[in-house]
């Protein structure tokens, strides 16, 4: 009985290790890891055409998702799930653990740098803004509007440029914050704001999809700084996820590959650029 009961406690005691071990195990397991063993990774984007969005049909596309697509391939994961969000909540949404990457054309800021990791950056563009057709007010920088206290500009909430526009001396009562940039479109349209602003490609986006009515504008006086890098994003403690990402990047960006992919969303060689995150996050 002893010999029977002292087997149990043994017994017991390994099943009780076995499960600390691999319990242990899997909590030390990082993000990297986990989704080169399930195959599978989590990304969040808001709708921002040519950037990340969804179409028609529920497919989530745009240079940053397909980017992703390809370089987390590279990395041996075979399923992309994408998680739509409001820009705003974007990095709240990483750091809560509702994705593993931000794949949504985010610029590098070194605001955001002290919330998240980049990956070094896939693109650069410069802004624009969108107007009625003709540019009534005739604005073409963030001065020209600060310029005229009955001007409204669009900007979509979260975004550099609503820094940009207040360092330009623009009134947070000239700013009307909406969530995407389809509302940018309409509140441009009802005439709620005289001029929306974005990157150059989104804002030529929804002069197309808006019509005749409204026309990005071809000449806009801008900061050089305010040339946007964007790239994809991380938990500050998924570094090696973000080092193995950034291995596959440099090795592809630039190939024939590459630029076929981001073709569709109106990017090319003119948006390739060397610029590294440490030093756009002004380490």
């Amino acid at each position: 009985m002893k010999t029977k009961r002292l087997s149990g406690l043994l017994l017991a005691a390994c099943v009780a290790t076995a499960s600390f071990v691999v319990t242990t195990s899997a909590s030390a397991e990082t993000t990297l890891q986990r989704i080169q063993r399930t195959g599978e990774v989590r990304i969040g984007y808001a709708n921002e055409t040519p950037f990340a969005y969804t179409t028609p049909d529920g497919t989530v596309t745009g240079e940053s998702p397909e980017i992703a697509k390809k370089v987390f391939a590279k990395l041996g994961v075979k399923k992309v799930d994408a998680v739509l969000t409001e820009w705003g909540a974007l990095i709240p949404g990483l750091k809560a653990g509702r994705f593993d990457v931000i794949a949504a054309g985010m610029y590098i800021t070194p605001e955001r740098c002290k919330q998240v990791a980049f990956a070094d950056p896939q693109y650069q563009i410069p802004d624009t803004l969108l107007t009625m057709k003709g540019n009534p007010k005739n604005l073409h920088s963030y001065a020209d509007v600060a310029k005229q206290a009955d001007t409204k500009l669009a900007i979509m909430a979260g975004t550099a440029e609503l820094g940009y526009a207040r360092a330009a001396g623009i009134k947070d009562d000239q700013i009307l914050q909406v969530p995407d940039t389809t509302a940018q479109l309409q509140a441009v349209r009802a005439r709620r704001a005289d001029a929306a602003v974005g990157t150059a490609l989104t804002m030529k986006g929804l002069a197309s999809k808006g019509g005749p009515q409204v026309e990005a504008v071809s000449q806009f006086n801008d900061d050089p700084k305010h040339i946007g890098y964007g790239a994809l994003a991380f938990r500050p403690e998924d570094t090696d996820l973000r080092d193995a990402v950034n291995k596959e990047l440099h090795a592809w960006l630039g190939t024939e590959d590459h630029l076929k992919t981001v073709g569709p969303f109106g990017f090319d060689k003119t948006n390739l650029t060397d610029k590294k995150a440490p030093e756009l996050c002004g380490g």
